[in-house]
């Protein structure tokens, strides 16, 4: 590790000793990192990997406190921070929207979830019957065959066990407790993948479309196969099924896909006719949406503070050459050194 010597302040790159910055391994203070760390970086909007080639400590007088919507932490003035405009300086960037990524959030078990059948009725059977909670997705019904198939599909796509579980839920019609099965899976991913699908917020009456579904026609032939067996049924005296919803904007979007027509009911819950030859109809356009949610977001700067040393001991600050990306997290929040 290189020493440089008191540059007045104008020379350094990076946060201070004691500031936490973010190893694969867990977090650290910056003067704990050593050449051949792996840290955590931003790459778009996706976590990713990178290796630390170098390690720089400079002393300094003039350091900035950055106070953002979670924390704050110290660092040299000259420290660039990712922006929405731009790569900005710390002492510049008062006021603007930094990237960021909760940083509890980057030891999680990462996996593909896979498109196809399984992945539309896993999608689909949550939409209609599901639970998304803060870092577990479950499907808790009456009957056994219903949850074997979603615990078998949630399997598929994501590689994760799932396994049923008899329960005992309670009825407010039969004033007592009924028999049913549950499927839980605790993944803080998969249920941020839930909430991203459907537009943020996953409760049945405010929940949108899933567009990702539309990725192919095995995928969306899966999403309706596991929502009407959660808010459906088929129909006896015609060659089709029919979709029982109160969240009218979600089956409108359906409707034009499956090249049905949709009234919306004004006094009770609507219903969505799906014809078994509605793929015949050529309505259905198929569109890419990733499957896996975006792991950062904009925070702002609340302020950039300047903060002297005090008496005669200076700051140091650490900066860090990197490879393959240049940049990497000061608790979440993306950074790098300048150019």
């Amino acid at each position: 590790m290189e020493l440089i010597a008191d540059q007045g302040g104008g020379m350094g790159y990076g946060p201070t000793s004691k500031m936490l910055v973010n190893l694969v391994d867990g977090c650290a203070q910056a003067k704990n990192v050593v050449p051949g760390s792996a840290m955590w970086t931003l790459d778009g909007d996706r976590t990713a990997q990178t290796t630390v080639t170098r390690v720089t400590a400079v002393k300094g007088r003039e350091a900035v406190d950055v106070v953002t919507d979670h924390m704050t932490f110290t660092a040299s003035p000259d420290l660039l921070l990712a922006t929405s405009d731009g790569w900005l300086p710390a002492w510049d960037a008062s006021g603007a929207m930094i990237a960021w990524t909760p940083a509890r959030k980057l030891c999680r078990e990462r996996f593909t979830i896979r498109p196809g059948h399984e992945f539309g009725y896993f999608v689909g059977a949550t939409c209609a019957d599901g639970t998304v909670g803060k870092n577990y997705v479950s499907l808790v019904v009456n009957e056994e065959e219903f949850a074997a198939r979603y615990a078998a599909a949630l399997a598929a796509c994501t590689g994760l066990p799932a396994r049923l579980e008899a329960v005992t839920r309670p009825s407010g019609y039969l004033k007592r407790d009924l028999p049913g099965f549950r499927v839980r899976v605790v993944s803080s991913l998969l249920s941020d993948a839930m909430r991203h699908y459907v537009g943020g917020d996953a409760h049945h009456m405010r929940q949108r479309f899933p567009r990702v579904v539309l990725r192919d026609i095995d995928t969306f032939s899966g999403f309706l196969d596991g929502y009407i067996e959660g808010d459906g049924h088929r129909l006896k005296q015609w060659r089709g099924r029919v979709i029982a919803s109160a969240n009218v904007p979600f089956l409108a979007e359906i409707a034009p896909i499956i090249g049905a027509q949709f009234t919306p009911a004004t006094k009770s819950i609507s219903k969505l006719c799906v014809s078994d030859r509605w793929q015949s109809r050529g309505t259905f356009t198929p569109e890419h949406h990733p499957t896996a949610p975006p792991e950062s977001s904009w925070v702002r700067v609340r302020e950039v503070r300047p903060r002297p040393a005090l008496g005669a001991k200076p700051f140091t600050f650490y900066s860090y050459r990197l490879s393959p990306h240049p940049t990497f997290l000061v608790n979440g929040h993306l950074v790098r050194e300048p150019w």
